[in-house]
């Protein structure tokens, strides 16, 4: 059994902008994910709104810091065989960051994380690690959301191309969920059902690769 760690925000955890719910279970990408690699690799979805790489929303009402939150959910998940880690649209937030650099250094700093664990059973090298870069965020009417995102679609736009190179600089696998959906003009950051369930889809090579299956 193969055991994946999917790490990431409200793209992960299945935000609907459309109800400000949640998408049914079987359209996140996670699920889809699982459901395309069967039954001999067991998929954790480990999805938060709000969480960034590795600052700190002194607004949120619990930890939405990736970096401090990250050691304690590998160690609850442990042993791992891959970590993806899909984060970096809440940097975009000038409140948070509001730069495409500082979500890039930010998933630096959760690779290191995970290759420096102490992991509580013996585990050899690791888990390996795929760096997602999130569709960009897009334009939108949503006048709480524009400003909450003031400035973050041309950072945005600057995520895939900085992950590809930190991903080769790293020795990480890398994916660009941004080739594959698109982020809805009804907040200009979140996923329609469409959408999320094609990362799921667009992963499953990916992933597939990088477990040698």
């Amino acid at each position: 059994m193969k055991t994946v760690l999917c790490y990431g925000d409200s793209l992960t955890w299945g935000y609907d902008a459309s109800s400000a719910g949640r998408h049914a279970l079987e359209d996140r990408w996670p699920s889809v994910l699982q459901k395309a690699l069967g039954a001999g690799v067991n998929i954790i979805a480990e999805g938060l709104n709000g969480r960034t790489t590795a600052y700190d929303d002194h607004l949120a009402d619990c930890d939405r810091n990736g970096a401090r939150v990250l050691p304690t959910v590998l160690h609850s998940h442990a042993p791992l065989d891959l970590v993806i880690l899909m984060l970096g649209s809440n940097d975009m937030k000038p409140a948070i960051h509001g730069t495409a650099f500082g979500a890039v250094k930010g998933i630096s700093r959760l690779v290191s994380l995970v290759r420096k664990h102490d992991w509580p059973t013996e585990a050899g090298e690791g888990p390996d690690i795929l760096i997602v870069s999130p569709p960009p965020l897009c334009e939108s009417a949503n006048s709480a959301f524009a400003a909450m995102y003031a400035g973050g679609v041309e950072q945005a736009a600057m995520l895939a191309s900085l992950y590809r190179d930190l991903a080769d600089e790293l020795d990480c696998g890398f994916f660009d969920a941004g080739s594959v959906a698109r982020t809805t003009p009804l907040d200009g950051v979140h996923l329609d059902a469409d959408n999320t369930r094609a990362i799921g889809r667009g992963l499953e090579p990916v992933v597939r690769m990088m477990l040698g299956l």
